[in-house]
């Protein structure tokens, strides 16, 4: 293959969100492949506000500013700065959130409604694989946290049952 045709792709390659091309010209292939890392960074970029965001209820910044025993006691004085009572089911792993298993149909649980231990109740895709989230308790759904279509991180609540 013509060194002139392998920089251009390599021109291609960088100008591009591609982190591979191979090219076949006959019995000749080229490979062209980067470390992608700029694919990581944005993964990173996502998932942070995701995690600074959630906590921002929980952990009160403001809080802190008044006085160590008012943050302690307004934190359980205050259900609205804090998650409500009950089991707290966490994302167990990096991915998309979803509440339904398409966009046309309903979500799998609403707030308010009986689940059982191991009934579904949200799906996470990660990597092109779609995971579903199975309630770890039975109870009532009080809290849903999670925003179909939004990234989850890793431990971030998205349920609680009571």
């Amino acid at each position: 293959m013509d060194l002139r045709k392998i920089k251009k792709l390599i021109d291609l390659l960088e100008e591009s969100n591609l982190a591979e091309i191979e090219i076949k010209e006959g019995e000749e292939s080229v490979r062209l492949s980067r470390t992608p890392v700029g694919g990581y960074a944005p993964a990173q970029m996502v998932a942070a506000p995701v995690h600074v965001a959630a906590p921002a209820p929980v952990a009160a910044p403001s809080m802190p500013m008044s006085s160590p025993t008012e943050a302690s006691t307004g934190g359980t004085a205050k259900p609205g700065n804090a998650l409500p009572d009950g089991h707290v089911q966490r994302a167990p792993m990096v991915g998309t959130y979803y509440a339904s298993p398409s966009p046309d149909k309903p979500a799998f649980v609403s707030v308010g409604q009986q689940v059982k231990a191991g009934e579904t109740l949200a799906i996470i895709e990660a990597m092109k694989m779609f995971n579903p989230i199975e309630a770890e308790v039975s109870g009532t759904v009080v809290a849903i946290l999670g925003e179909s279509g939004n990234p989850v991180e890793f431990d971030q609540p998205l349920f609680v049952i009571a």
